[in-house]
């Protein structure tokens, strides 16, 4: 089968290796046919940084994936099953993978490519569970690349009263309003928490989501955009251990603080697939590329999504 490799930090070859198999791999396991691949920023780190040792890991790295299920090892799933699923150690960017029947779920009949979605949008249910009851909020969601469109939509769908989309690059702002944010934001034009008190008649957001991530910095001002006794959902991938925070602020202001990472897939992926294949939750405007399965096109979608080039959200590959 043919995989894209990492043969240099930010450089995809593609090489052929072996189907995988099930053989001595234990139960409720699945190997599955590559039909479609979405880029997610959490895959941004294995491309783009420099790991060192080279060629890694075919199939590094992709985890939001489409297929039919070839061989199986699980009673919940057979060959030639339709399904979502999460490969193992985001080994996704090949024709097959292997996956565990937990990472997997089946799709309904007359699905559209739009169901792809429902692997980000499982993520952003599961963050939504942990928050505070949102009908009536006034919400900040901070970073509007294809997570906080996400956010915004589902935020919107949940009757928060206000929902400010804050994001730097202009074409992500200008997404903002069509995924339900009700107002947005450029930081780099407006005092941010000028805009979110006069926005919300003098006060401070109920919620405020950080979901920009790789950076510290964010974190802390959106502290400093939640009102007393309000909460700030930390979404954004971490690059350090550590990170500083203005903690007295939130022990005197009684700020809570709540981290989310992946989801329930079992529970939150199959309420997203109803969501998106129901027409309850549009995420058409945020697939804005489409490209085939080669070595070069592999090369040009994570450049593209990396370097938000031509308007690039989110970017899917194709298997021929």
């Amino acid at each position: 089968m043919k995989a894209a490799q990492l043969i240099a930090p930010r450089m995809y070859d593609m090489v052929d290796v072996p189907v995988p198999s099930l053989s001595g791999g234990g139960p409720d396991r699945v190997v599955v046919k590559t039909n479609r691949i979405c880029l997610c920023a959490s895959d941004m780190p294995s491309w783009a940084y420099d790991h060192g040792e080279y060629p890694q890991v075919p199939g590094l790295s992709a985890h939001e994936c489409l297929g039919t299920v070839t061989e199986s090892t699980s009673p919940t799933f057979a060959a030639g099953d339709l399904v979502l699923s999460v490969p193992d150690g985001s080994i996704g960017l090949a024709e097959y993978f292997v996956s565990t029947a937990e990472r997997t779920v089946h799709l309904p009949d007359g699905f559209s490519n739009e169901i792809l979605m429902a692997q980000p949008l499982g993520t952003v249910i599961w963050a939504c569970r942990k928050l505070p009851n949102l009908l009536g909020a006034r919400t900040v969601v901070f970073g509007q690349g294809p997570m906080g469109l996400l956010f915004c939509r589902l935020f919107s769908n949940l009757g928060a009263k206000t929902i400010v989309g804050v994001e730097r690059v202009p074409e992500r702002l200008a997404l903002s309003e069509a995924m339900g944010a009700t107002h947005a934001v450029n930081p780099d034009e407006q005092d941010i928490v000028a805009a979110v008190r006069d926005i919300n008649g003098g006060v401070m957001a109920d919620i405020v989501v950080e979901i920009v991530g790789h950076n510290t910095e964010t974190l802390t001002t959106c502290v400093s955009l939640v009102r007393r006794g309000g909460t700030v959902l930390a979404f954004g991938v971490p690059d350090d251990a550590v990170y500083p925070v203005p903690f007295a602020q939130m022990f005197g202001q009684n700020i809570s603080l709540i981290g989310s990472v992946g989801p329930d897939c079992q529970h939150d992926y199959p309420l997203a697939i109803d969501m998106i294949h129901q027409g309850r939750l549009d995420v058409t405007p945020i697939l804005t590329h489409d490209l085939p399965f080669t070595a070069a096109d592999a090369q040009r979608a994570y450049e593209l999504f990396v370097g938000r080039k031509d308007g690039a959200v989110k970017v899917m590959v194709h298997m021929e």
